[in-house]
């Protein structure tokens, strides 16, 4: 059996028991709404930039080829020296060249002294025809035989002329300025047309960065461009192999007249100036073209930016503090945030801290994050 002081002790627990669940249910529903930091999206000037993959390409580059077959002579530079235009590089043995010249130049006298003597047979013949001392046909024959050596002389001149020609071919020039590379051959070696380049003179400075662009981006910018209602002007940078930006800007010169029908790119060229060398041709590097205009844009910071299977948003609090999804989409990285080009308004409250706490549709409690300046980190 109980005894009543057990049954007594036993009612004051359960009594005990049923106060503190009560007050806790009051608790539990009088529990204020979690509490998230917002940030005002405000817009704010930024300057726009896409990010390719390009390469570097001399703007002159030459090969030196032997126009005439001969052994070299002599070679007269520096591999990777800097070379003006009409510098002497390359001589091929003139001796040979020469004596075709001679001999050409003998010919040509040869065919001057025939065709002079031609000259005095017909002004005699004329002579001789006025007093009827010679038949007309014989002045006809030796006015042909004058213009036969006439045409004699023209021919021996081009000869002579052709053999000049061979023999300035002997000395191989720099046609433009730039760098000199490997020389492929030695002094002694046989060449001719047929050989491969004896060298090749690179053009360093201006160079251009070639980079391939989509259609949509191309699209993209001449939209932009419209709804500025102007052009939109851009630089060009250079991030080096190193991760350091190049020191000097370069400006687009050309944009290819037909795509690339396997990637449906256009190529766009740039020229950078190069007067230190730090750009080689052939080189890789990624380009940066940024709007030298800026423009208004939202920036919201990074941590606002939150990323599903249906793309990203942020969240927002309305003006009843409760919380809204609202679908963006998400532009470059700007000062430690991120550009919104469409899907937010300014002024609105997006959740920077606090946002895996709540859920939308629930009220909660903000606390405001300054609006971020130009180029402060977020």
């Amino acid at each position: 059996m109980i005894s009543k002081g057990m049954a007594a002790a036993m009612a004051a627990a359960v009594f005990l028991a049923a106060c503190g669940d009560k007050g806790g249910s009051k608790q539990a529903a009088q529990a204020p709404p979690p509490a998230v930091v917002v940030t005002k999206a405000e817009p704010r000037p930024v300057r726009s930039s896409d990010q390719f993959n390009g390469r570097v390409e001399a703007m002159d580059e030459v090969e030196l080829m032997a126009r005439v077959q001969g052994f070299l002579e002599k070679r007269l530079f520096q591999e990777g020296a800097l070379v003006q235009p009409g510098e002497l590089l390359f001589v091929i043995d003139k001796r040979p060249f020469e004596a075709d010249v001679e001999q050409r130049q003998a010919e040509l006298a040869r065919a001057q002294a025939a065709a002079y003597e031609a000259q005095l047979q017909l002004n005699r013949g004329r002579q001789l025809l006025r007093t009827e001392n010679i038949p007309k046909s014989e002045v006809d024959k030796r006015e042909a035989n004058y213009l036969m050596a006439a045409a004699q002389v023209k021919q021996a001149e081009a000869a002579l002329t052709q053999a000049q020609i061979q023999l300035s071919y002997t000395d191989i020039r720099a046609p433009i300025a730039g760098r000199v590379g490997r020389s492929r051959f030695t002094v002694g070696a046989l060449v001719g047309p047929q050989s491969p380049p004896l060298a090749a003179i690179v053009r360093g400075d201006p160079v251009y960065v070639d980079f391939p662009v989509s259609q949509r981006t191309l699209l993209d910018f001449r939209r932009k461009a419209a709804e500025q209602g102007r052009s939109r002007d851009v630089v060009v940078r250079l991030i080096l192999a190193d991760g350091s930006l190049y020191s000097r800007a370069g400006t687009i010169d050309f944009l290819d007249v037909r795509a690339n029908p396997g990637t449906d790119t256009v190529t766009v060229r740039a020229v950078f100036p190069n007067p230190d060398g730090v750009l080689v041709p052939g080189q890789f590097a990624n380009v940066t073209v940024e709007s030298v205009r800026p423009v208004a844009a939202l920036v919201v910071p990074q941590s606002a930016i939150q990323v599903d299977q249906a793309g990203a948003y942020v969240l927002v609090v309305d003006n009843r503090h409760k919380v809204e999804v609202r679908r963006i989409q998400a532009g470059p990285p700007e000062g430690g945030g991120v550009v919104v080009e469409r899907g937010l308004k300014a002024g609105e409250q997006v959740v920077v801290e606090g946002s895996q706490k709540v859920r939308p549709g629930q009220e909660v409690q903000v606390s405001e994050l300054p609006a971020a300046t130009e180029g402060a980190p977020q």
